[in-house]
């Protein structure tokens, strides 16, 4: 039985998904086609109900719940790993309500997290992640909220932080931040998404294994990024979370859910949140 199975090409996912789709571990008798997008292209494809698995930001989640389950593995959550607000030069926290804003993706948690510290900020420019801080260096924006191995290459840009938006999360909820996680269609068999939850899990605990060594897979993508980099990456953002969301997980995506309906004013609830465990 194949599969469509989305994820970005970032060392975290890559060293999560390496041993599943390159069948290092027995897939028992699952098939997947692979798409390695970066988040945002993900977001959008699953509110079309693209693929049959996807890596998603958890900002987009309410806008999926009606067609995806959620998995209890493969995803990133956690302590002191949000985006970043950077810019050139040192401003005021004040100024950035005028400011211009590229932020990597309207779906995306950075976007939310965003919007949650700087609710009356307005000028955005939604743009590809790795783009931003050639953005912020270039002028064509005031700032920027960077995310993924950028937290390991702005200040070598001479860039500044402004503000941890991760950590601000932190404060205003108690909750680690949810960044990203893997979603299933539900129109799909029960059984399977159960099965596919467990494979992934196994794929991890094979790459935790193998750990400190990084596969051809996660290097062949990692766009140039030295092994150094690549390991802080997975570090960051793999962990025991990315097993198993556990209690504290599952309270953190229900205090992002209850964020996002506060931020959008929503009236009505998303879909009821289904996680499969």
């Amino acid at each position: 039985m194949r599969f469509t199975l989305g994820f970005s090409p970032c060392p975290n996912d890559t060293f999560i998904f390496d041993a599943l789709v390159n069948k290092k571990i027995d897939t028992e008798g699952l098939d997947f086609d692979v798409f390695l997008e970066d988040v945002q292209t993900l977001n959008q494809w699953a509110m079309q109900g693209k693929l049959d698995i996807s890596k998603i930001s958890y900002g987009v989640l309410p806008l999926v719940l009606d067609r995806y389950l959620l998995l209890e593995t493969g995803g990133a959550l956690g302590k002191g790993v949000g985006p970043l607000l950077i810019s050139r030069d040192p401003k005021p926290l004040m100024a950035i309500n005028n400011s211009t804003i590229a932020i990597p993706g309207q779906q995306t948690t950075a976007h939310l997290l965003f919007s949650l510290a700087f609710p009356e900020a307005t000028q955005k420019e939604f743009m590809v992640f790795s783009d931003i801080e050639d953005a912020v260096l270039s002028g064509k924006v005031d700032a920027g909220v960077i995310i993924h191995e950028n937290r390991f290459t702005y200040q070598q840009k001479g860039l500044t932080r402004l503000m941890d938006l991760g950590e601000f999360w932190e404060k205003e909820t108690g909750a680690p931040i949810p960044l990203g996680g893997i979603v299933f269609r539900e129109d799909l068999d029960p059984a399977l998404s159960i099965k596919v939850n467990a494979l992934i899990r196994k794929s991890l605990e094979y790459a935790f294994h193998h750990y400190p060594n990084l596969s051809d897979y996660v290097k062949d993508h990692a766009q140039e990024m030295d092994e150094q980099v690549m390991r802080q990456h997975i570090d960051l953002y793999v962990n025991n979370y990315s097993l198993s969301l556990g209690e504290d997980g599952e309270k953190a995506i229900q205090t992002l859910l209850a964020t996002y309906s506060r931020i959008h004013a929503l009236e009505q609830a998303a879909a009821p949140l289904q996680i499969v465990h």
